[in-house]
């Protein structure tokens, strides 16, 4: 199942690249048959005409099926809305109120309360 999905996006990856390596396998053919300019070898055409309408081919199918997909997507989109609801805050009473007390005491202490700075002095 890995290798079969693989594979096929190699594929996907690879169409686009198909024209020009039909060109490359086709050189000859192409050349002496498909070409448009044979009777103007002064161009030196050599199937390049049939190469850039194959591309252009290629392109155009890929831009109709890209746009095809664009159209389906956006026939498939799905709004959801739901209401909001209201919250409500409700605030909470205590009847029993209880006094903590007011007994505070301050537990810190300065370690150089009593020192003055004095600035070193200068011998000379």
């Amino acid at each position: 199942m890995k290798q079969l999905l693989i594979i096929l996006t190699a594929l996907m990856f690879l169409k686009p690249i198909l024209p020009v390596l039909e060109y490359a396998v086709n050189y000859d053919y192409i050349v002496t048959n498909l070409c448009e300019n044979k009777s103007k070898p002064e161009l030196k055409c050599n199937g390049k005409c049939h190469l850039a309408k194959q591309l252009a081919k290629a392109s155009e199918s890929s831009s109709e099926n890209s746009s095809e997909k664009k159209i389906s997507f956006e026939q498939t989109e799905i709004v959801f809305f739901q209401e909001i609801q209201p919250i409500e805050i409700r605030q909470i009473y205590f009847l029993n109120k209880t006094s903590i007390g007011n007994n505070y005491s301050n537990l810190y202490f300065h370690l150089n309360d009593c020192a003055f700075f004095h600035p070193p002095t200068f011998i000379s």
